[in-house]
């Protein structure tokens, strides 16, 4: 997944953003897996790239879920 603007994610419904913050972790545990048995990844700043996304992911969440309320 490539880096999302704000406001492309502001489009989004909750339960897709919800969905994209899963792959992300699951990206970012495969990531770190395989630095752990290799000790090295090809592009090792995806993973700072794939948890600023999943911030950026929860903090619109967030901000969805405090305008419903």
């Amino acid at each position: 997944m490539a880096k999302k603007k704000k406001k492309e994610l502001k489009d989004h419904g909750v339960k897709e953003l919800m969905a994209q913050a899963r792959d992300l972790d699951r990206e970012i545990f495969q990531l770190r897996n395989e630095l752990a048995t290799q000790r090295k990844l090809d592009k090792p700043h995806r993973i700072k790239e794939k948890r600023k996304n999943k911030a950026r992911i929860l903090t619109i969440l967030t901000q969805k879920q405090k305008e419903a309320v």
